[in-house]
């Protein structure tokens, strides 16, 4: 079986190429806007074990705002069949100080 600690690292990846596939890289928002995203809290479902081998695929759905974080749901999913439920605050910080700031204009505009 997969280890319990692996699943948020599958998390983890899902949310970087989801910000990838917006056109933003992590590093980027870190030198160009002195911006870094980091977990406030999250909490974990575990329904089914995964196994090794599987195939697995990874939802994010951004599902909130506050001014200065976000709320994102997430799932891992085995052929149809749910095996992890997630729900993800993800606060924006100034990287340089590490205190809150607002959301960029591109991910606030973004829906919901």
């Amino acid at each position: 079986m997969v280890y319990h600690g692996s699943y948020v690292r599958f998390l983890e990846r899902a949310r970087t190429e989801w910000l990838r596939a917006q056109g933003v890289g992590q590093q980027a928002l870190r030198e160009s806007e002195d911006l870094v995203l980091v977990i406030r809290d999250m909490s974990l479902d575990f329904r089914k074990p995964a196994r090794l081998d599987d195939e697995l695929q990874v939802s994010v759905v951004m599902t909130g705002r506050r001014s200065a974080s976000f709320l994102i749901e997430q799932q891992i999913v085995r052929g149809g069949e749910v095996l992890v439920d997630a729900r993800v605050r993800v606060a924006c910080l100034v990287a340089s100080s590490f205190r809150p700031r607002p959301l960029p204009a591109w991910l606030a505009a973004d829906s919901p």
